[in-house]
């Protein structure tokens, strides 16, 4: 090479070698500049008196402030600094206004969402609130605020999609509690009793009936009695060698039947012990909420401490997670009662049938006659494209957004549309002072109904379902199927008062547990309804492992939340091992052989529970397949209705092993069986190192993810992702873990004994890649290991001085 072309060449790398060192120096500017201020000193004209934020090694936020206004608009300025990112996408999930700043991929999001006209709801909310929360959420929303403005710069994430943060508005915090409502009621969408719809019209009902039914053996109610073991329907009603279906692969059925098999529903455990087992005579409770994980976590480690005479020693001390976008601390401990929450999994969302008039469409019949569908255009803004209007179409009932098997337009009645279901009650449980007084307060608070555990230091524990919006039901049709209000007393007839709310209270053994299961039974059931109750195995678990314990510490309740014991598959491993017993192929003898030593757990290295746990899935996808054919011939886009888990319907097929209800391609139900061996055998087997690899582990990682990583280069992405690691647990156990899904927070405390109490959380405290928080208290999450619940010495001190900036 010449010296003049050897100089061209090292010039032009060195050009672009500067440029990229210019490019990083940028954004490494930018992200500098969007950390949160952790120390020293800030004016800020809307306090009252001065508030003190320190920070420990983890990022636990403690604000000393002269009152609760003072500490909630100290809160929202650290949730902004920290968060604000994660708080505006749940603000705009929730009023369809994702597009506007992540362009068309969120537009079918928000045509899905803005037909509830939740931003609507909120606003109306906020109208209806009394004066005192109006003020606490104004003054919450210009903490926000303030915090967004004292960034040197815009949170990073605005910097990669070219757009600007917009302000906090007082009624987008009732919206992140919309968005709340939305994950944990179907995505407001009620496919599932659309579903049920289905398998009715396409299903003889007895049939139905069984495929569903609730499993006796692994329920475990805190009151109420056991369901009755399903019965097999006889020849008579359904015979599946008679007709045929139409024809349909594997893969669609397998798709068709994932919500039945892949457990990841947004729930929870939570579980308390009285006084009495404890060494201090205080109650303990333990809760680990379980949702889709990410980067950061979606709670930020909270405490709260400003005076108040109700408390001990005159100054409120409450310590635990709250929500960016909202004040309230929303699991915890106040130092006199503990309180936790699961998904109560009740029937808050029906179908009812619009009969529109002949001859005027726009009118709809109502029980005293007609009334007129109300018409709303809803802009949606694109980012980077043309406004698209909606047209949404109303009734009193909720928006028409579905129809029913025979054509007629279904309207959607969902309590999360309903105004008077936002509030801010939830903020009065950090004073409760007692068990009875958190009880007291669950039939007020404005958020989805859910199962409130509650303990506190005078040894009592308790449980209710928390939620201001439980319907009252009319008689004369059932709640999960489609139905005609249009008639006097049908429909929703108002809400549950306080003392219909179902309560247990100091049961005689001490003990307490929910885990998305069925709680109740008889009328109590009757008013929650069933919107797809986990079948029980993770609730039996924990209530036995509870039993085991005579006495216990919060590292007991933190061995139980960590407890992967694989219960629920102990017996398809004996059945697999009795299916294979005589078996000559060598693939399934090697099958019977690596599932033969059963360790009986989900640890990532664990062979015998992956395969084990494929056979339950291939023998209930074989079971199921030709039902779910003879419905999908109706209705080619039908899924099986999530939260209807069938083993008991299958355990009962395999018993009885009745011949009319046989996929006709087996001649017997031990072929059905085999076939599904051997598709685990084959399909697991042809992957690289063939069965004696596939751990549970190498499928079972971890994967939380920054929402904005996927759409970045693997490298930037690898930064913001925490690292993918295999987990232990599953769902039918009380470890819930699944590629980016799992517990969300741990929790064990005994009020008035904080000091002892575990907060574990994945993801970090801080959205900033370049925060010191970033990331932390992660790496304990993963390997369970205890992480105080109060917070270590002070790292960082920051005071907020009122006056003028």
């Amino acid at each position: 090479m010449s010296r003049r072309r050897y100089r061209w060449w090292r010039g032009l790398l060195l050009a672009v070698l500067a440029l990229l060192m210019a490019a990083l120096a940028a954004g490494w500017y930018l992200l500098a500049g969007s950390r949160a201020r952790l120390d020293g000193q800030l004016r800020v004209a809307a306090l009252a008196a001065p508030v003190t934020i320190t920070r420990d090694a983890n990022g636990s936020v403690t604000l000393d402030a002269r009152s609760r206004a003072d500490a909630t608009f100290a809160l929202g300025f650290v949730h902004a600094q920290e968060r604000f990112f994660e708080m505006d996408l749940m603000r705009r999930v929730a009023a369809g206004e994702l597009a506007e700043l992540v362009g068309p991929a969120a537009l079918g999001s928000d045509l899905d969402i803005r037909r509830h006209r939740l931003r609507a709801v909120a606003q109306a909310a906020y109208a209806a609130m009394p004066p005192g929360e109006r003020q606490l959420l104004d003054r919450y929303r210009d903490g926000v605020n303030a915090g967004l403005a004292d960034l040197r710069k815009k949170p990073w994430e605005y910097f990669l999609l070219g757009s600007e943060p917009k302000p906090w508005r007082s009624e987008d915090s009732a919206l992140v509690i919309g968005a709340m409502y939305l994950d944990l009621n179907g995505h407001g969408r009620n496919l599932r009793e659309l579903e049920l719809a289905r398998m009715h019209a396409a299903l003889p009902a007895p049939l139905v009936d069984f495929l569903l039914a609730p499993d006796p053996d692994w329920e475990a109610p805190l009151s109420g009695s056991l369901s009755r073991p399903p019965v097999v329907p006889d020849a008579s009603v359904f015979d599946l060698r008679k007709g045929r279906s139409a024809a349909a692969s594997v893969a669609q059925l397998s798709a068709a039947l994932a919500p039945a098999l892949e457990g990841r529903h947004p729930g929870s455990n939570s579980f308390a012990v009285a006084g009495a087992l404890t060494d201090t005579g205080a109650a303990m409770l333990a809760n680990d909420m379980h949702l889709g994980l990410r980067v950061p976590d979606i709670w930020f480690r909270t405490r709260l401490r400003y005076p108040d005479a109700s408390a001990p020693g005159g100054t409120r001390d409450a310590v635990g997670v709250s929500l960016p976008g909202t004040p309230a601390l929303v699991v915890g401990s106040n130092g006199q009662v503990a309180w936790g929450f699961t998904n109560s999994y009740g029937d808050w969302l029906d179908w009812v049938r619009v009969t529109r008039d002949g001859a005027e469409p726009s009118r709809y019949k109502v029980p005293e006659g007609w009334a007129r569908i109300e018409r709303h255009a809803e802009r949606i803004r694109v980012k980077g494209e043309p406004d698209r209007v909606l047209d949404v179409e109303d009734t009193r009932w909720g928006p028409i957004l579905a129809r029913d098997t025979d054509g007629t337009p279904l309207a959607l009645a969902w309590i999360g549309d309903r105004p008077h279901a936002y509030n801010l009650n939830l903020m009065q449980l950090e004073r409760a002072p007692n068990v009875a007084a958190a009880l007291a307060l669950a039939p007020t608070l404005g958020m989805p109904p859910q199962n409130l555990l509650a303990a506190d230091r005078e040894g009592h524990i308790g449980w209710t379902i928390a939620g201001n919006a439980i319907p009252l039901r009319g008689a004369g049709s059932d709640p999960l199927l489609p139905a005609d209000w249009s008639t006097p007393g049908s429909g929703w007839q108002g809400w549950a008062a306080a003392s219909q709310y179902p309560r247990v209270v100091d049961p005689a053994q001490g003990r307490l547990w929910t885990a998305n299961n069925r709680t109740v039974g008889g009328t109590a059931l009757e008013l929650l309804g069933n919107g797809g109750h986990d079948l029980g195995a993770r609730a039996q678990q924990i209530r036995d492992d509870l039993g085991a314990h005579g006495a216990f510490t919060t590292g007991n309740l933190l061995d139980i939340q960590l407890d992967n014991r694989a219960l629920l598959l102990t017996p398809w491993q004996r059945l697999l091992q009795d299916t294979l017993s005589g078996a000559r192929d060598p693939a399934l003898r090697q099958l019977r052989a690596l599932t033969a030593n059963w360790r009986n757990r989900a640890a990532p290295d664990s062979v015998d529970y992956r395969l084990v746990r494929a056979f339950r899935d291939e023998v209930h996808r074989a079971a199921l397949s030709p039902f779910v054919a003879r419905v999908k011939a109706r209705y080619p886009d039908f899924a099986w209705p999530a939260g209807g888990d069938s083993e008991a319907a299958v355990w009962s097929l395999l018993r009885d092993q009745p011949a009319w209800l046989l996929d006709p391609r087996y001649r017997i139900w031990n072929a059905l069986l085999l076939d599904a061996a051997r598709r685990v055998a084959t399909v697991l087997g042809a992957e690289p190192g063939g069965l004696p690899a596939r751990s549970w582990g190498e499928v079972n990682r971890s994967d939380i993810r920054h929402a904005l990583s996927p759409a970045l280069p693997g490298v930037l992405a690898h930064f913001l992702d925490m690292p993918d690691e295999p987990l232990p647990g599953d769902a039918n156990m009380p470890r819930v873990a699944a590629p980016g899904f799992g517990a969300s927070e741990r929790l064990a405390v005994s009020p008035g004994h904080e000091a002892q109490g575990i907060l574990e959380m994945p993801g970090g405290q801080a959205d900033n890649p370049l925060s010191p928080y970033y990331g932390a208290g992660h790496a304990d999450w993963v390997e369970g290991r205890p992480t105080p619940l109060l917070p270590g010495p002070a790292k960082w001190t920051l005071v907020l001085q009122p006056g003028k900036p």
